[in-house]
């Protein structure tokens, strides 16, 4: 087997094993609703909902109690007729907008939302102005004229 051949394969095995699966649930079947169809709308309201011990988690990932007790509130709400905007909104009501894994765009939110391709925009723009300004410089320099040795240096290091 050439060697090319063998490192594609390593190259292959190593990044297929590297991948995130995200198919890891903390939900325990005691949790789980009889009623598969607001068992559904509960797994696709937790997914929108952020653990609020681990952060980077919804909370159907998380092992910690609290998420335990979100998602049992979750379905609580939803046994008792609630909306899936309902859930949420008492949710947050609750515990604040930060359960939530994607934060709505209010006012509160525009620098979390617009930050960043603000902050590319302005940069962007410092260093189109900053190489204008020296282009500009340079240019009203005029060319650089060479004293007579170092016209003799150039054409040694030409001939070379």
């Amino acid at each position: 087997m050439s060697r090319c051949r063998l490192a594609i394969i390593t190259l292959f095995l190593v990044f297929s094993f590297a991948l995130p699966v995200n198919t890891a649930t903390a939900v325990l079947p005691d949790e789980v609703l009889s009623d598969p169809v607001l068992e559904k709308r509960a797994r696709q309201i937790s997914t929108l909902l952020r653990c609020l011990v681990c952060q980077n988690q919804n909370i159907d990932e998380s092992a910690a109690s609290l998420a335990r007790d979100l998602r049992l509130i979750v379905r609580e709400r939803l046994v008792d007729g609630d909306s899936d905007d309902q859930v949420l909104k008492f949710v947050v009501d609750r515990y604040g907008e930060f359960v939530l894994l994607k934060p709505r765009l209010t006012l509160g939110t525009v620098l979390l939302w617009f930050g960043p391709g603000g902050l590319i925009i302005i940069g962007s723009l410092g260093v189109f102005l900053f190489m204008r300004r020296r282009m500009a410089e340079a240019k009203a320099a005029g060319p650089v004229v060479l004293s007579k040795a170092e016209e003799k240096e150039l054409e040694k290091l030409l001939e070379q």
